[in-house]
């Protein structure tokens, strides 16, 4: 028998505080060099792997994330995906979560680990939680069944001690090491001593052995809507009346109740008549949106708003843009904001 071919593994960096420097004049941190993770992380020359690596032109921060650098870490994964066993995307933690969803809808098929890591201090401090975030992100995607596949096969963000899927992630915290949680999910895997797999969790496609279908085009003619105590009839209707707005991810209270204000009513009911889609997402942590428990969520319900369940906002968000970027009809993509598409909802 020949010897066992070392895991091949590429890292994709967009940016972020794990490869930032403080600025000597100013103090701010700043985007700096690949290369300055590859030296500040010498432990990686540990590991028996093959780790290529593809970097952004120019670094940046998670704040300017756009869905077209999504398109462009879509690109590189479609592009490198029969040379490489696994992958390691660098992010900032600002919009992960989103960046994380984004790629769960975007990579169909994904049929090997898309891990997304980064760090609340740049991986050259003394105290930095980048340097161990970037070694178990490696070696989760490099991790193998006892079949020889990849334990995960799917987008997942590793942080601290715990790998979460992508799209069921929230940051939690701007401060603390472990600041994603996913508050409707359990972990995939918790990282201690060893790593240890949450194996009913990890997502396995009913479709097995379908090659990878990448997909670019993200709709963004969509809006998220916070309610609360007091919102003004001429705000809603403003913003449902935008130009081109073709979806709005509303934010209720609770299991999805809304204000019985009739005007409120005759807004939503405006807007859904003249082909708007809105989605009903709960603004709790935890819990879902149960449109039949109270008279005030099934009013929008009986308004043609669609229940989203236990969707995060970031993957209700990025999921319908997903859909309506995929060229579908208004009644299509309400049909499919309520499947779970690759483990978003339960």
């Amino acid at each position: 028998m020949g010897e066992e071919r070392r895991p091949r593994i590429l890292m994709i960096y967009t940016g972020g505080t794990i490869g930032m420097k403080e600025n000597p004049e100013t103090k701010a941190l700043e985007p700096f060099d690949f290369n300055h993770l590859l030296d500040n992380v010498p432990k990686l020359k540990m590991l028996d792997y093959d780790i290529s690596h593809r970097q952004f032109g120019h670094p940046i921060d998670s704040s300017d994330m756009h869905p077209c650098h999504w398109e462009q870490i879509v690109k590189v994964i479609e592009e490198n995906y029969h040379e490489f066993d696994g992958f390691v995307v660098l992010h900032g933690t600002d919009t992960m979560a989103y960046t994380a969803s984004a790629l769960s809808f975007m990579l169909q098929h994904l049929s090997k680990p898309v891990i997304i890591t980064g760090s609340q201090l740049p991986i050259g401090e003394v105290r930095t939680d980048g340097e161990e975030n970037l070694i178990t992100a490696l070696q989760i995607a490099a991790a193998k069944d006892k079949d020889g596949r990849p334990m995960v096969r799917e987008v997942a963000i590793l942080f601290e001690n715990y790998l979460w899927r992508g799209n069921r992630s929230t940051k939690k915290s701007a401060d603390n090491f472990d600041a994603f949680s996913s508050n409707n999910y359990p972990e995939l895997a918790k990282i201690g001593l060893g790593i240890t797999f949450n194996k009913e969790a990890l997502w396995r496609s009913p479709v097995t052995d379908s090659p990878l279908d990448a997909h670019y085009n993200m709709d963004t003619n969509v809006v998220c809507l916070d309610l609360f105590p007091g919102i003004q009839e001429n705000v809603v209707r403003h913003i449902l009346s935008t130009p081109g707005l073709k979806a709005v991810v509303l934010r209720t209270f609770g299991a999805g109740n809304a204000p019985r204000d009739r005007w409120f009513s005759e807004a939503i009911r405006d807007a859904v008549g003249k082909g708007l889609i809105v989605i009903n997402i709960t603004q709790c942590p935890n819990g879902e949106v149960a449109p039949y428990r109270y008279t005030t969520g099934l009013d929008l319900a009986q308004s043609g708003v669609v229940p989203g369940h236990d969707l995060t906002t970031e993957a209700a968000l990025t999921k319908v843009m997903y859909l309506l970027g995929r060229g579908l009809k208004t009644e299509e993509v309400k049909h499919y904001m309520q499947c779970n598409l690759c483990g978003e909802m339960s």
